[in-house]
């Protein structure tokens, strides 16, 4: 009886296999290789033990599939769950899963770009575990002030901040973010309510600071509570 010659791919240790599945960035084409046997389900694992960063924008996620990729990716630095798809469902529930994950005190960037769904509960338990912050995007989303409370007591080497449409947002937990995070370099407060004054005051904290849009320091004299575009 002749005996069936197993395939070249087969032959590859699972160290070359996981080497290989870095490469693909589709992770239906992941599931479905993770399917294919024992070996290159552990291969898929591996592969994505050695990310450092994981984009999900363009993919249908859920907080089941987003909690499970993201525990599986022990070296991940930076995370993009930002909403670009209609369909997708992340909620707090989701953001608390993944804040169990082992890479989020790792994290130097966070995207959560357009997740109106999520509330200042799941922000906060995502936040209050990711120390090493650098650069942050929650523009678009319902957050208030107690989300930057959090952020300026959890995020001490923030860097960078994107508030852009965050209406809720004040001037009392922008003035307390600017005070704590020290190694602040840029804010984004498009879309805002906060009035002009609000941010001279910030430039006194820090004068260094830059502020987006770079237009709205000129009118100072013009104080208000109008939206800012």
């Amino acid at each position: 009886m002749a005996v069936e010659e197993e395939a070249e791919i087969d032959r590859l240790p699972i160290d070359l296999l996981a080497h290989i599945f870095v490469l693909i960035t589709s992770f239906t084409d992941l599931a479905q290789a993770s399917s294919v046997c024992k070996k290159w389900k552990v291969g898929v694992k591996q592969s994505l033990a050695r990310r450092e960063s994981l984009s999900f924008a363009g993919w249908k996620m859920d907080d089941d599939s987003t909690a499970r990729l993201v525990g599986h990716a022990y070296s991940l630095k930076e995370l993009e769950i930002s909403r670009s798809r209609w369909g997708c469902q992340i909620t707090d529930n989701g953001l608390y899963r993944i804040s169990l994950a082992k890479c989020v005190s790792n994290l130097t960037s966070i995207s959560l770009w357009g997740w109106t769904g999520i509330t200042d509960r799941g922000v906060v338990q995502l936040i209050s575990r990711a120390s090493s912050l650098k650069h942050l995007n929650i523009g678009g989303t319902f957050i208030t002030d107690e989300s930057l409370y959090a952020i300026a007591n959890s995020c001490p080497q923030l860097k960078n901040i994107v508030l852009w449409s965050c209406r809720h947002v004040t001037e009392n937990g922008l003035l307390f973010l600017v005070n704590k995070c020290q190694k602040l370099e840029s804010i984004d407060v498009r879309g805002t309510r906060v009035p002009v004054d609000c941010f001279i005051a910030l430039l006194t904290i820090s004068p260094a600071l830059r502020i987006k849009p770079e237009r709205l320091l000129l009118n100072v004299g013009h104080a208000s509570m109008l939206p800012i575009v």
